[in-house]
């Protein structure tokens, strides 16, 4: 069965850092491009970072640019999510997504939380 599962979230001081994991598994992982999306409570669900199949081209939003990066690594079936800089509103639950041609998958979701 298809599984997308995410890792890596928890509690993290202002300015601080943590890298989220999304292993993927019953699927071509490097026949679908991947995204990160996050959702605090009472707001909409929103995109911090894509990369297409074989990496390398990367986009953000604004809110995310210069402090997060998505990278992925095909072998592993896993693609990351570096947050640097990390400020309260990035607080949410993180989302793995895999987007193919014809179908898409998500994750579970993993909390993080930016607080002092």
């Amino acid at each position: 069965q298809v599984q997308l599962v995410e890792s890596g979230g928890g509690l993290v001081q202002p300015g601080g850092s943590l890298r989220l994991s999304c292993a993927a598994s019953g699927f071509t992982f490097s026949s679908y491009a991947m995204k990160w999306y996050r959702q605090a409570p009472g707001k909409e669900r929103e995109l911090v970072a894509g990369i297409l199949k074989a990496g390398g081209s990367t986009n953000y939003p604004d809110s995310v640019k210069g402090r997060f990066t998505i990278s992925r690594d095909n072998a592993k079936n896993t693609v990351y999510l570096q947050m640097n800089s990390l400020k309260p509103e990035d607080t949410a639950v993180y989302y793995c997504n895999a987007v193919g041609r014809y179908l898409s998958y998500w994750g579970q979701g993993t909390q993080v939380t930016v607080s002092s």
